[in-house]
C-alpha cells in the first residue's frame, strides 16, 4: 500500500496511484507534501494497517466512529508521537557515498570548501570530491549533465533553471545559503575620485553571471542614481578567478565582485573597494548549496547527510573565533589558490579599502544558511523588472518548491541550531522595504526598468 495516503480518511483507498485524488500521480502529489508529513504519514499507515489488514474494515471502522476518535482511539493504544519522532530522526542507508560537488574559487563556497579539509562530510559518512570549476555556466552545465551530484551555485540560478530562464526548465533546489553579505563594488584606481556613481556613465562593469546577486545589486545601485544599466554603462558576465586581470589590462572599470576578488585587487594595488554590499542590502543572500530535485528525491538519505554537513559547516563559519582557521584552510591552491592574508581580511572584517585605509566590519560577511522564500520573491522581481523573465509569475508557488526552507529548518533542529519562526525575513534595499506579498507592485514601482521601455 502507499505509505503516503491518509489511512485516517474514510474517503482514501489504500492503492490507488495518489493519495489525496486532487493530483495527477504520486510524483505530483510528493511535490506538494512536505517530506516531514511523508514520514508522519509512514509512521501511520504502518501503525493503521498492521490494525486493520483488511482495508475494506479500517475504512467501514473510520466511517463509523470519525477520523478523530480513530485517532485517538489508537494513540491510547500506541504511542504514536513517540514513533513518529523516531522515525523522524533515524537516517536509513546511505543511497550513495562518493559525491561530487562543485564550487567556484571565492569565499562564498566557505562552507562547501571547508566541509573537505575540516571533516564535516567525513563525520557524516560521505566521500565528497569538491571540484573546483572555472565558471557559473559550467558550475550549471556540470550540474545539469549529472556530472555533479551537487554544487555551489548563486542563489538566483536554481530559480533560473527551475523557471527556463537561458536554458530548458528543470526542477532545481536551494536547500541551503552558502553567505550573506561578502561582495563588494570594487573600482579601478584611475577612478579615485569619482566616488559618485552619478559619475559612472559610460563605464564598463563586470558581474560573475546573469542569473547573480552581484547583478540585480549593480543594477539598482545604479538605478537609484538615476543610471540605466543597459544604456549608460555595460555590464559584462566575467568569470571571478578572471576580475582582476581584466581590472588590471584596463577591460572594466570596476566590477560588483563575489571576495576575495575584491580583495585581490586592492592587494595587487589596481583597485579599491568602493562599497561593500551589506551597505546596499544588509544580509542579503549570496551564493547557495544547491541539487536538482532528482538528486534530492532520489537520494533522499544522502541528501539529508550532505545538507547536514553543509549546515554543521556553516555553523561553524558563522563564529567569529573559528574565521582564522577556516582561511588557512581554504586558501591553499586546490581551493581558493589566494594568499592567506588575502582570505583573512575577507572572513574576518578587517580589510585594507585599497585607499590607505583600514577597515573594520566584522558583518562584511557572515553564514546564515536559511533559505527565506522572501529572498527568492525579490529575485524574481528584480528577473521580471530587467526583462529575464516575462509575464505572470507564480512567486510563492516558485519560491516554495525551490528555497527549501521547511528541510532547512528540520535539520537545523536536529543540529540545535537557531530556527527562525518564519518563513519570510523583512529587509529592505537601499531604504526602500520589501513586501514579498506584494511582488507585482514592487516591480512596477521602479522608475527605471525593462517594463518601462
Amino acid at each position: 500500500m502507499s505509505f503516503f495516503k491518509n489511512p485516517f480518511s474514510a474517503g482514501s483507498r489504500l492503492g490507488m496511484s495518489c493519495s489525496c485524488g486532487r493530483h495527477r500521480d504520486q510524483e505530483e502529489h510528493v511535490r506538494e507534501i512536505s517530506r516531514e508529513q511523508m514520514e508522519q504519514r509512514a509512521v501511520e499507515n504502518a501503525v493503521m494497517h498492521a490494525l486493520f489488514p483488511d482495508d475494506n474494515l479500517r475504512r467501514n471502522f473510520l466511517r463509523a466512529v470519525g477520523s478523530g476518535t480513530a485517532m485517538a482511539a489508537v494513540a491510547s493504544l500506541f504511542p504514536m508521537g513517540m514513533a513518529k519522532e523516531v522515525f523522524a530522526q533515524s537516517t536509513g542507508p546511505l543511497e550513495k557515498t562518493k559525491l561530487k560537488v562543485g564550487f567556484i574559487p571565492i569565499t562564498c563556497a566557505t562552507p562547501i570548501i571547508m566541509a573537505h579539509p575540516l571533516g564535516f562530510y567525513a563525520k557524516n559518512g560521505l566521500d565528497v570530491e569538491v571540484v573546483k570549476t572555472a565558471g557559473w555556466a559550467v558550475i550549471r552545465d556540470k550540474s545539469i549533465a549529472k556530472e555533479y551530484d551537487a554544487a555551489h551555485m548563486l542563489s538566483p540560478m536554481p530559480l533560473a533553471i527551475s523557471m527556463g530562464v537561458g536554458s530548458n526548465p528543470i526542477p532545481w533546489t536551494m536547500p541551503a545559503v552558502e553567505n550573506i553579505n561578502g561582495q563588494a563594488i570594487t573600482l579601478a584606481m584611475k577612478h579615485k575620485d569619482k566616488r559618485n556613481p552619478k559619475d559612472w556613465k559610460g563605464f564598463k562593469f563586470a558581474v560573475p553571471f546573469d542569473y547573480s546577486m552581484h547583478n540585480y545589486l549593480l543594477r539598482y545601485y545604479l538605478a537609484e542614481a538615476g543610471l540605466d544599466p543597459d544604456r549608460d554603462v555595460q555590464i559584462r558576465s566575467v568569470p571571478p578567478p578572471e576580475m582582476v586581470a581584466n581590472m588590471r589590462a584596463d577591460n572594466i572599470d570596476g566590477f560588483l565582485a563575489p571576495d576575495p576578488v575584491n580583495q585581490r585587487a586592492v592587494y595587487d594595488g589596481v583597485g579599491f573597494i568602493h562599497t561593500l554590499s551589506k551597505d546596499i542590502w544588509d544580509g542579503h543572500p549570496c551564493c547557495a548549496f544547491a541539487a536538482s530535485k532528482e538528486f534530492v528525491t532520489q537520494n533522499p538519505n544522502t541528501f539529508k547527510a550532505l545538507l547536514k554537513s553543509i549546515l554543521e559547516a556553516t555553523a561553524y563559519a558563522s563564529k567569529d573565533s573559528n574565521r582564522k582557521e577556516i582561511a588557512a584552510a581554504i586558501a591553499p591552491t586546490n581551493y581558493l589558490n589566494q594568499p592567506v592574508t588575502v582570505v583573512e581580511q575577507v572572513l574576518t572584517g578587517t580589510y585594507a579599502d585599497g585607499l590607505g585605509g583600514v577597515k573594520k566590519d566584522p558583518n562584511r560577511i557572515d553564514f546564515d544558511p536559511f533559505p527565506y522564500q522572501s529572498f527568492a520573491i525579490w529575485i524574481m522581481t528584480q528577473m521580471k523588472r530587467w526583462g529575464q523573465i516575462k509575464g505572470d509569475v507564480n512567486y510563492n508557488k516558485i519560491a516554495k518548491e525551490v528555497f527549501l526552507a521547511t528541510d532547512a529548518a528540520k535539520i537545523m533542529k536536529e543540529l540545535g541550531m537557531e530556527t527562525p519562526n518564519t518563513l519570510d525575513k523583512s529587509f529592505s534595499v537601499m531604504g526602500k522595504k520589501f513586501d514579498p506579498t506584494k511582488p507585482e507592485e514592487y516591480v512596477n514601482s521602479f522608475a527605471i526598468s525593462r517594463l518601462k521601455g
